[in-house]
């Protein structure tokens, strides 16, 4: 008889190892029973957990934006400003845990399904609207909510455009790079809102 609160378990365990096969074979080329032998079980118990091809990738990104979320929430928790708040959503899209060529790996899966899937598709815009809304919160503190907007925008761009250099050069990336690039522009958002102000005071 199964113990009571294994699934969850098990189900943390079959995602870890979908997120080494993806990386070691590709989704296209990826079988559930590749996962199986990576966590060791039978394919069988891999589909009584995560059903589908599909529906693996959907639980795997559900899990990779439930430890992004987790990481954010730590970083945001010691932020006492919103240049903290900023600087919190930033480091947090480029810790080493994230930037993990396997874990980079499953993003790109991600990506391109999520073109043709509908709740892949919508787990991505989950992901958009929560760190346009984080951004755009932060930067509220500084200039009028439009521009805070525009500059949320603009930011966000930057951050899926290292993520996307890093799926293409297949994770290389340095992310401490990535961080002082994305600073340095959210710094020059602030300024230049500052300037605008300062002039229209005048």
């Amino acid at each position: 008889m199964p113990k009571i609160g294994m699934g969850p378990v098990r189900k943390r365990a079959f995602v870890k190892a979908a997120i080494s096969s993806i990386h070691a074979k590709g989704f296209m080329q990826l079988t559930m029973a590749d996962v199986a032998r990576e966590a060791g079980v039978s394919t069988g118990l891999i589909h009584h957990y995560l059903g589908s091809k599909d529906q693996l990738l959907n639980e795997t990104m559900r899990y990779l934006l439930n430890e992004l979320q987790q990481i954010l929430q730590a970083k945001l928790s010691g932020a006492t400003t919103p240049q903290e708040r900023l600087d919190a959503i930033i480091e947090s899209n480029f810790t080493k845990e994230q930037m993990r060529p396997e874990v980079v790996s499953a993003w790109l899966a991600f990506y391109v399904q999520a073109q043709r899937s509908e709740p892949l598709n919508h787990l991505l815009h989950i992901y958009s609207r929560r760190l346009q809304s984080n951004l755009t919160s932060a930067f509220k503190a500084h200039m009028s909510p439009t521009k805070a907007r525009l500059a949320a925008e603009s930011t966000a761009a930057l951050i899926d455009g290292f993520w996307l250099k890093a799926v293409l050069v297949q994770g290389v990336i340095n992310h401490k790079h990535a961080v002082k690039v994305l600073k340095k522009h959210v710094a020059q958002q602030i300024q230049t809102a500052e300037q605008e102000k300062a002039s229209d005071g005048i």
